[in-house]
């Protein structure tokens, strides 16, 4: 699709730590000009006064679920609840079906992402005890990470063998991301449950048995080997309060070799809420008490986490509402609501406006070295939410544009909405529709 031309008039731009009224000016698909007023003919005008013109945001961790689970979702259809949420890229995990082990595969990935996303994209290598090869021959310039579970989750994927481990922190040239949750420790804590409840174990459970000590256990593992062999490690999705003085502060970010992500949900969920969610709230690593709850945004705000993410982990309802614990998944969709869910935080006062837009847009950019996007500077590419801060809403079915149809958020009312989403100079969000002719483009890495 050819990119035209689009200037954004009057909104408030946000763009590395500093707030100015002005405006944007957007040809083939990149960034011209920024501030001030600019006058210039082109193919789209767009009136943002009252609104806030963010870069788009980069969630480096989602699970699509294509190829074979697209009865969850598809790439298509979850870049769609993406952009409609300000998601202008993504990071797709490996735990599909098959599960992306070989580099045949990961390419398969990207035919799909070229043909049906609407946002940019790019897909992780998997690695397993036994495809270390494959795993060494991904390209760090054209791959975001290289992904391993450090503890079982969706999919048949747990890397637990000492020695492969060893080799993929010693030669991976990429940068490893990990799950990080102990699988003795939770086999140990399963096998106590069942003891006591049989298969019907109470989601309340979850909690204790993918405990915060085997979250620790396993993030200190992964720094250790991390440390040992000087791999660039991000560790995704911490939950507990027990992790966060596993990592430093006292540095910059462009220099850390070891990063941190939290996600949305363990920000604003506690152990609580499985008393009115039950599974809808079911995730690996799972939510916990409000004690680790608590912990999470301090360590956001002081740096030692580096990056919010979604961890967009869909099933269906169908999937999610059986007894049996062992059968209903963990994971919950998130990606079209992140934004949504972090402005509920800076409403009640608790991060900034600017604090969000470092976390998820120019965080990621850094830790992945992502090639010209997540930020609001000429010469980059248009990656570019506009923000209405006034529009109220509720999260409904007949609004939610994940595949599997519901959210763990419906019913909630929220303040603020994506008004518009442009994707490498593309209107691929407006007037609340998603433009499906829009494709987005595959990422690339400064490494």
């Amino acid at each position: 699709m050819a990119k035209g031309s689009i200037l954004i008039k009057g909104g408030t731009i946000i763009n590395r730590g500093v707030r100015k009224e002005g405006d944007l000016l957007i040809r083939n698909g990149i960034i011209e000009q920024v501030g001030g007023t600019i006058d210039a003919t082109v193919d789209r005008e767009i009136n943002a006064e009252g609104c806030y013109v963010l870069p788009g945001i980069i969630d480096d961790q989602v699970h699509f679920r294509e190829p074979g689970l697209t009865h969850k979702a598809t790439i298509g259809s979850e870049a769609r609840a993406a952009v409609a949420g300000g998601t202008t890229s993504f990071m797709e995990m490996p735990n599909t079906k098959p599960a992306t082990l070989t580099q045949l595969l990961l390419e398969e990935k990207y035919r799909i992402g070229a043909n049906t996303s609407v946002a940019n994209y790019s897909f992780y290598m998997g690695a397993a005890n036994d495809n270390l090869d494959e795993a060494l021959r991904t390209d760090p310039r054209k791959v975001c990470g290289l992904k391993i579970f450090m503890g079982s989750s969706t999919g048949n994927m747990l890397v637990d063998d000492e020695q492969t481990l060893d080799a993929l922190f010693t030669q991976s040239p990429l940068l490893i991301a990990t799950h990080c949750e102990d699988e003795a420790t939770i086999r140990h804590n399963a096998a106590k449950a069942r003891e006591r409840y049989g298969t019907e174990i109470p989601v309340q459970e979850h909690p204790h048995i993918r405990s915060a000590e085997g979250c620790l256990k396993s993030s200190s593992l992964a720094i250790e080997l991390a440390k040992r062999h000087n791999t660039r490690l991000h560790i995704l999705h911490i939950s507990t309060a027990d992790e966060v003085s596993l990592f430093r502060n006292d540095i910059p970010l462009r220099e850390k070799r070891i990063t941190a992500e939290v996600c949305v949900h363990h920000l604003t969920f506690n152990a609580k809420d499985y008393d009115r969610l039950g599974n809808g709230i079911k995730c690996n690593p799972a939510i916990k008490s409000e004690h680790h709850r608590s912990a999470l945004l301090p360590a956001l705000l002081d740096d030692r986490f580096d990056v919010i993410a979604t961890d967009h982990a869909p099933h269906t309802a169908e999937e999610k509402s059986q007894s049996d614990y062992f059968k209903a998944p963990g994971g919950l969709p998130l990606v079209q609501h992140s934004l949504d869910m972090m402005m509920r935080l800076e409403q009640a006062g608790q991060i900034t406006l600017e604090k969000i837009v470092e976390k998820m847009c120019h965080a990621p950019a850094i830790c992945y070295q992502v090639a010209g996007r997540g930020y609001l500077d000429e010469g980059m590419h248009a990656d570019v939410v506009v923000y209405d801060p006034q529009e109220t809403w509720t999260v409904a079915p007949e609004n939610i544009l994940y595949h599997v149809g519901w959210s763990p958020l419906e019913g909630m009312m929220l303040r603020g909405r994506v008004r518009e989403t442009i994707v490498s100079g593309q209107i691929a969000y407006a007037a609340g529709k998603v433009i499906d002719t829009v494709r987005g483009e595959r990422l690339a890495f400064d490494r």
